[in-house]
């Protein structure tokens, strides 16, 4: 069994969660929850043009082996989304640049999975979720930072 976790940003601090609600969460936010090391939703609010949920690692569409795991993902879409949440607002923020920087990060449900992993974040989606949160200038949660 790999790392799991789940943890919410609230704007100041992290904190680490039992469950997920997202009802229980007005206002803006992201969170991060990684499963078994293999696969992370980052969910966030507001969604902007994106849905507010994109994911690392793999999709649970591909990790399952089932396209009824979740929605058809859009990378460029979500990227954008999430670029638009990292901006929050600062109209001088290069939020066309930023979400070219956060698709390097996303995964796609037609991702080749048959190819030499050479990068610990390859393997551990944990990683990738610090990599990605540190290009969000987000500090990490603690049990990332480790």
């Amino acid at each position: 069994m790999g790392f799991s976790g789940t943890y919410r940003y609230d704007g100041t601090r992290w904190h680490e969660l039992e469950g997920w609600s997202q009802a229980e969460h007005p206002g803006r936010w992201l969170a991060v929850v990684i499963f078994d090391s293999d696969l992370a939703e980052v969910r966030y609010q507001p969604a902007g043009p994106g849905t507010g949920s994109a994911f690392l690692g793999y999709t649970p569409r591909d990790y399952f082996g089932d396209e009824d795991a979740s929605a058809p993902t859009d990378v460029p879409r979500e990227a954008a989304g999430l670029a638009a949440w990292w901006a929050d607002g600062d109209d001088a923020a290069d939020t066309d640049g930023k979400a070219g920087e956060i698709e390097g990060f996303l995964a796609a449900d037609d991702a080749p999975h048959v190819h030499p992993k050479t990068d610990d974040a390859d393997l551990f989606v944990e990683i990738k979720a610090a990599r990605f949160l540190t290009a969000l200038g987000l500090p990490l949660p603690p049990a990332l930072a480790r």
